[in-house]
């Protein structure tokens, strides 16, 4: 999960490009990175930490042009270096570069080909470089001094065809302009809008809506499966779509936790979803819970107040915020390294007393992915006074690795991964646990677009959109990226009972 972020304007883009990076900052708080062209000439700066730090004044004032690409990260290999910062940049041809959210599947067998066949080098260990010198060579075969549109939409053609996995791209072109791209099954959201100026119209692409909203830009849509959208120097819009056999299957977890509540993806309000969320969650309490002594509901903040406020409205019971957030630590979910998430729970988050003491409480979060924070946060609750707590989560149990670009990467990290709820219960030491039907979860995205026929689901039901996932491909994304296979003894724990299923 990355947030990117590109721009054709009439005046410089700096401030637009760092402003929208700090409204997609919940994508990835690991590295930051801006990169503009101006006259023939590429500034670019980028380094890791969050946006307000990397970008000095000094930054800003070189990072010249009237055209740039903004991209901040967060690794799902756990830490990353500098180096692996994006945007990325190959000179030839024509200088290109790239910021790019998601994970290519087949990233290893490309890399060789690169290598072997195309006579390119790979220097970092990300497949957004990779998926920059797919797009460079695709364009260097045209062998061409100048291209046209079309020239690039054949290049991005030649992508879909050679890249598998779940990717949403920006790419600038030096002289040329800002491209736009999402997989062929629209996995990763990207979106684009305009803006009159006194100018001209100016065009920005971003991973979510919201980033075009507080700069002041109108939604036009959002980026089709296998399409491209094109923006060229003088500020022409250019659209085609480059793929064949798409569908459209956003990931339903950017819905639950990923994008901001105020965004909108693939024309659904991700607020009205979560309310959504919590109606569905509210039923099924009332069909399995019908005598449930429940005080009080309590969200788990940030995420979870949404669906927290209607789950409590449809039972009648009293809403309250039971947890005060230090707003200074970043989110758990995306922090690299256990340790690091294992120490920040209580340093995050301080319950209010008065709202504990002696009372029934239902905690409401929008997922449970490896349960450390939850079972912390019930041993908070019951410290302030609890009588019970009861868990539930606004999205089905988390049982397999993602490979689409969230950091779920090892079975064995996942709570739910081969565990019944009542063994959940146990583990994270809650008195009831109950989670949101899948059926449900899609339910309550699907009724803001009844268009929406299919969702990558796979953290939940170990169904992979893209039809590509074995689990050998499985045991070699653990042994590459999860912190828990770099413990000894622990290489292959649980990956052999994925029970994955082809979809």
């Amino acid at each position: 999960m990355c947030g990117v972020i590109g721009m054709v304007a009439r005046n410089p883009v700096n401030q637009a490009l760092y402003d929208g990076l700090t409204v997609l900052q919940h994508r990835g708080q690991d590295a930051a990175g801006i990169m503009t062209f101006d006259r023939g000439r590429l500034h670019l700066r980028k380094d890791n930490g969050l946006v307000r730090d990397v970008f000095s004044t000094q930054d800003m004032m070189q990072l010249q042009g009237n055209m740039g690409i903004g991209h901040c990260r967060y690794p799902t290999a756990g830490c990353a270096s500098a180096a692996e910062a994006q945007p990325f940049y190959v000179n030839s041809p024509y200088g290109l570069s790239i910021a790019h959210n998601g994970n290519l599947t087949n990233a290893e067998d490309i890399k060789r080909d690169l290598f072997l066949e195309d006579l390119r080098h790979i220097n970092t260990t990300s497949d957004s470089e990779i998926l920059l010198n797919v797009f460079a060579h695709k364009l260097a075969e045209l062998g061409k001094l100048r291209v046209s549109e079309s020239d690039i939409f054949d290049a991005v053609s030649g992508i879909h065809e050679r890249c598998h996995g779940g990717y949403a791209a920006v790419a600038m072109i030096n002289g040329y302009g800002v491209l736009g791209f999402r997989d062929r099954k629209g996995i990763r959201p990207l979106c684009f809008g305009s803006r009159e100026t006194d100018a001209g119209v100016e065009y920005m692409i971003a991973s979510e809506s919201v980033a075009l909203n507080v700069l002041g830009f109108r939604l036009i849509r959002d980026v089709a499966p296998g399409e491209a959208v094109f923006i060229d120097l003088e500020g022409n819009l250019h659209t085609r779509q480059c793929a064949s056999e798409t569908q459209l299957s956003p990931c339903i977890f950017e819905y639950v936790y990923l994008s901001r509540p105020d965004s909108m993806l693939d024309d659904v309000s991700v607020y009205k979803s979560r309310l959504r969320m919590g109606r569905m969650l509210a039923r099924k309490i009332k069909r399995e819970w019908a005598h449930h002594n429940i005080d009080v509901v309590i969200p788990i903040p940030d995420t979870s107040r949404t669906s927290a406020l209607d789950l409590a409205n449809d039972l009648n019971l009293r809403y309250r915020e039971g947890f005060i957030k230090n707003r200074y630590i970043g989110r758990t979910f995306i922090m690299p390294g256990q340790a690091v998430r294992e120490k920040s729970v209580r340093q995050k988050l301080n319950p209010i007393e008065l709202e504990f003491r002696g009372k029934n409480v239902l905690l409401l979060d929008d997922s449970i992915v490896r349960g450390t924070t939850s079972e912390q946060i019930i041993e908070m609750a019951r410290d302030a006074g609890a009588n019970k707590v009861f868990f539930a989560s606004a999205a089905p149990p988390v049982r397999y690795p993602n490979v689409y670009g969230i950091d779920m990467p090892a079975a064995h990290e996942l709570l739910a991964h081969d565990r019944s709820v009542e063994e959940i219960r146990q583990t994270i030491g809650a008195d009831g646990m109950i989670y949101q039907d899948l059926e449900d979860l899609k339910t309550a995205v699907r009724e803001g677009n009844r268009d929406l026929q299919a969702f990558d689901c796979s953290c939940f039901d170990g169904k992979y959109v893209t039809d590509d996932i074995s689990v050998d491909y499985l045991l070699r994304l653990e042994a590459e990226r999860g912190e828990a296979a770099r413990q000894v003894g622990h290489e292959s724990t649980a990956v052999n009972e994925l029970g994955l299923v082809r979809s």
